[in-house]
């Protein structure tokens, strides 16, 4: 390491956590909570060690260790730089903002990003029932494709690439409704926040597999309920996928970290 870890003053940015109901970490997860761990005790930019001076100390495999990786990564806490004097290195601690039941590491503009999502959130609703009356066969076969794309993320671990999926269906639902100036403002809100956003993380302490496994589920639900032109249960849905702070309440402090993803 460039310099000896020492304690720092920063609140616990992603520290995992056994499931609930007490159950054991897998080996990445426990890895991933011991790099957290380092990453904490170090000042923003510190180098912590090559990838394979910290697979050693976690005494982990080749791809357990990287698993771990992207867990520490997902959650903010690590970078890897690549090239000479690259490696591993601890995140500079970013503000925050409540996403529904994620919470959103922004690069510091996060007033704009609260606003964005709160009007992002009230029109949902509108673009739903966009969907329910004009998404044809073709636009729920996209949707369910960008909907597998989200799953596999989801089994790799890799939360950058279950947000992206994940802003990627909303835009693709936003597609379908006819009204020109609606689809606009909503995909230019979702540029808005993925352009300040660093990292998505779980809000609480579920499990990061067990969370983007209740995240898909309830995309493919909302899908779901779209394809049967079920308006109350598609409304409903999307009521519980917008369960955000008060728009007077953006999350910017010491909430533990870890694409969901919202």
């Amino acid at each position: 390491m460039s310099r000896d870890a020492r304690p720092s003053a920063r609140p616990s940015r992603g520290a995992a956590r056994p499931s609930r109901g007490g159950a054991r970490l897998s080996r990445g997860e426990s890895a991933a909570a011991e790099l957290i761990a380092v990453a904490e005790a170090a000042a923003p930019g510190d180098r912590l060690g090559s990838k394979e001076e910290l697979r050693a100390r976690c005494a982990v495999s080749v791809g357990t260790f990287n698993e771990a990786l992207r867990i520490a990564q997902s959650r903010g806490v690590v970078l890897v730089r690549p090239g000479p004097g690259g490696g591993v290195f601890a995140a500079a601690q970013s503000p925050m903002v409540r996403l529904g039941n994620s919470v959103l590491a922004l690069d510091g503009d996060q007033t704009t990003v609260a606003e964005a999502i709160r009007i992002r959130d009230a029109l949902d609703a509108l673009l739903i029932e966009d969907a329910l009356w004009h998404a044809s066969p073709a636009d729920i076969a996209e949707m369910r494709e960008i909907l597998a794309e989200m799953a596999t993320a989801g089994e790799r671990l890799d939360g950058i690439r279950f947000v992206q999926a994940n802003w990627s269906l909303h835009a693709r639902i936003a597609a379908v409704s006819p009204n020109p100036m609606l689809r606009s403002l909503y995909v230019n809100l979702l540029d808005q926040i993925e352009s300040h956003t660093l990292a998505v993380l779980p809000y609480g302490t579920e499990p990061i597999p067990a969370y983007l496994a209740e995240r898909h589920a309830l995309h493919a639900a909302i899908i779901d309920a779209i394809e049967d032109r079920d308006r109350d249960r598609a409304l409903s849905l999307a009521a519980d996928h917008n369960t955000s702070n008060p728009p007077d309440t953006p999350s910017a402090s010491a909430k533990s970290r870890s694409p969901g993803l919202h």
